[in-house]
């Protein structure tokens, strides 16, 4: 029986799930479905962005986490167990991101096609970006990068179904007995500790990502795979531009001036693509909700001091409180009123409700703190530009 069968031939739930049942016609993921569209669930708002752009009308989707919602401390509703419980297709960010995951799989009895966005990336080299991250918090030396931004080896729609750089043989194999246990620990040996999770905010990062989400969709629903592997062409397109035109903003901007302090440890990634040096964050820990210390808010403050930051970025899914009291104490600017957008999108009507327009605000806000003016957006790039 085809994985496209899963979520009509009876709901899989355990017995603690059984009172919620009835609220399974009204689910995201059935309201609309038919026998055609594939249902689908992602963790995050990055992926169900990814998959939206990606499946089209080809799916039925649930996002668990809403705009402003963190992954570091979700717990899922009943309902959103019940939509997980009817999904074909399961698409998580992996790398330790979602710590609610396993138990959410086992409660749900979830048995469909499970796609780990992360596979698509080299986790060695977050890794290897991460701990360089953390060495440049501790001693204030900024590593030098030789980024060529040519996406060559970012290529992955032209490889994302079918033809993915890893094999993915084992990791079906296993899908096939439903055993997600281990899922989180590490897909086809990879090593996900010691890796800060918030890949996607690297748009070279995101384009390897959006391209495991297509194949995950082609191979639960081969039938229109071609479809997904054309959408996920044209947003690798858009991908490559984004980069290409944040890489030029960033590039103007001298060098002393590019050092960022944020809520938490969430930009990463983005930092290490355009060499923009990370002094620190309020919460030294890849989670939001971590409590600091009075030694590292001290420490912080006086690398603020030390290293000339102009201002401190608050993410949206953060309380400003904390940055604000640092801000006072050091007199520098806090961008809280137009927050960044990391572990999540924005909600209608914020101008980030897409990967791409919350990456272009992201640069825009930044830049302006920065007393920079940012250059015109690249037309058709993303729906705000």
């Amino acid at each position: 029986m085809s994985k496209l069968s899963h979520s009509r031939r009876g709901e899989i739930v355990v017995p603690a799930l059984a009172a919620v049942l009835a609220l399974s016609a009204c689910t995201p993921a059935a309201e609309g479905a038919n026998s055609d569209t594939l249902a689908v669930v992602a963790t995050t708002t990055q992926l169900a962005d990814f998959a939206s752009q990606i499946g089209g009308d080809d799916i039925s989707l649930t996002s668990l986490l809403q705009p402003g919602a963190s992954a570091h401390h979700f717990d899922p509703s009943p309902k959103e167990l019940v939509a997980m419980s009817q999904a074909d297709v399961l698409i998580v960010n992996g790398a330790e991101l979602e710590g609610f995951i396993d138990s959410a799989i086992e409660a749900s009895g979830f048995s469909g096609e499970l796609v780990t966005a992360s596979d698509g990336i080299d986790l060695a080299e977050a890794k290897a970006i991460t701990a360089e991250g953390e060495r440049e918090a501790e001693t204030g030396e900024t590593p030098e990068h030789d980024h060529d931004h040519d996406h060559a080896d970012h290529e992955a729609t032209d490889g994302a179904v079918g033809e993915a750089d890893h094999d993915h043989a084992d990791e079906e194999a296993g899908h096939e007995g439903h055993d997600h246990g281990d899922e989180e620990a590490g897909h086809d040996g990879h090593d996900h500790g010691d890796v800060n999770p918030h890949l996607w905010t690297s748009p070279r990062y995101a384009s390897g990502m959006a391209a495991e989400v297509a194949r995950g969709l082609a191979q639960a629903d081969p039938a229109h795979a071609a479809d997904y592997t054309q959408r996920a062409a044209e947003l690798e397109e858009q991908l490559t531009t984004l980069d290409e035109w944040v890489s030029e903003q960033f590039a103007g901007v001298p060098a002393a001036d590019r050092v960022l302090v944020s809520g938490h440890d969430s930009l990463r990634y983005f930092l290490h693509d355009y060499d923009i040096a990370y002094a620190g964050a309020i919460m030294p820990s890849f989670e939001d909700n971590a409590e600091p210390s009075v030694a590292e808010l001290d420490a912080l403050s006086a690398k603020i001091r030390e290293r000339g930051v102009r201002a401190i970025f608050v993410e949206s899914s953060m309380s400003p409180k904390l940055a604000q009291t640092i801000a006072r104490e050091t007199g520098i600017t806090v961008v809280d009123s137009d927050a960044l957008y990391a572990d999540s999108l924005g909600a209608a009507g914020s101008g980030a409700e897409t990967y791409v327009d919350a990456t272009v605000h992201n640069t825009r806000v930044i830049l302006e703190a920065w007393g920079v003016t940012p250059g015109p957006v690249p037309k058709g790039l993303g729906e705000h530009s």
